[in-house]
């Protein structure tokens, strides 16, 4: 739960955020309270034999774009797609590079096969990977959504979250450069389109975050993609905060159109934001209306945050009933997507 004090720093929020959640944003402000869960790779869940049974796709977006850097059309001549979909099978990349984020999370910088390829991933997917130990008797298999961008040249970038009883996160921890990793994909997720939605906000914890900033890229580099953008994220403590600069980066260049609220479980004594568990009172104040028209939510995050914000999903292709709070403050199960 949040702590008093916490929850009556919200309480300006409710005249100021809804005017931008509906038609009319307010001025940039960098940070506000919201939501503390600790999370794991949302992406991480589920078996091998749904992810397998997954149709696979091939797609890429526009490099990334601001006011100053148009973006740049795909060069099909000079570029070649690394991942393919369909009976391509597995594919092993060469580590290139390890770079320690903080305590429990690394940077893994992949090699495409040659400098002029891309990755193939369109947005919203992800790649699955797939390692067997010595001692292993069958293989892990896991997806993870790459954080390079998805027209960037020659190597593919993913930030990896060390979790105690997790084989394939552990693995990827023990790596060395020159090692191989063996990669499958594209796996399509959500698929995305230049203002599909008027608003969307994404609910997310611990590494749930990755296909979230996959979403922001894609809108923030198309400048005819003019959806506002509503981020709700929550980890344990303040350095577990991933990619917190590049989401402070779009908050000051959009400050109409994106908006962050971070929240901790183990805050600091520093720490003016939010703590503790989401509660409906708060998605309230911070979310678009259910009754706005062209809404989104995506929900990314560790099995509690599904339990208590939207409900889990029955397989990777099966979303299941809409229940948690997104249910009980009136949004329907078409405004929903879990990740």
């Amino acid at each position: 739960m949040f702590a008093r004090s916490a929850y009556r720093s919200v309480q300006p929020l409710k005249s100021t955020v809804r005017h931008y959640t509906d038609q009319r944003p307010a001025r940039s402000r960098p940070n506000y309270t919201l939501y503390g869960l600790v999370g794991v790779a949302c992406l991480g869940g589920g078996t091998a034999t749904y992810y397998l049974t997954d149709q696979l796709a091939v797609g890429a977006k526009s490099r990334f774009a601001t006011k100053s850097n148009p973006p740049l059309a795909s060069d099909t001549k000079s570029t070649t797609s690394t991942f393919l979909g369909g009976d391509q099978g597995w594919l092993d990349l060469k580590l290139e590079s390890v770079e320690q984020i903080n305590h429990n999370t690394k940077k893994f910088r992949f090699a495409l096969p040659t400098k002029e390829s891309v990755s193939g991933l369109h947005v919203a997917s992800a790649l699955l990977t797939k390692y067997q130990g010595p001692q292993d008797e069958k293989p892990t298999i896991r997806p993870y959504t790459p954080t390079s961008d998805e027209d960037d040249k020659g190597h593919l970038d993913f930030v990896i979250k060390k979790y105690p009883d997790g084989p394939m996160s552990t693995h990827f921890h023990e790596m060395k450069p020159e090692q191989r990793m063996e990669f499958k994909g594209p796996i399509p997720k959500y698929p995305w389109q230049p203002n599909k939605h008027t608003h969307i906000a994404l609910i997310a914890g611990g590494t749930g975050i990755t296909p979230m900033y996959q979403l922001c890229r894609a809108i923030f580099k198309n400048p005819d993609d003019k959806t506002k953008v509503t981020l709700v994220f929550g980890n344990i403590a303040e350095e577990d905060i991933l990619l917190k600069r590049e989401f402070e980066n779009l908050e000051n260049e959009y400050p109409q159109r994106f908006r962050a609220f971070y929240t901790l479980d183990k805050p600091s004594d520093s720490w003016t934001q939010g703590t503790g568990h989401i509660t409906q009172e708060l998605l309230k104040t911070v979310l678009p209306e259910p009754k706005s028209e062209n809404i989104k939510l995506f929900v990314c995050g560790p099995p509690g945050l599904y339990k208590a914000i939207s409900g889990t999903k029955n397989s990777p292709t099966d979303q299941g009933e809409l229940s948690g709070h997104l249910k009980a403050l009136g949004y329907s199960q078409d405004q929903v997507y879990k990740f």
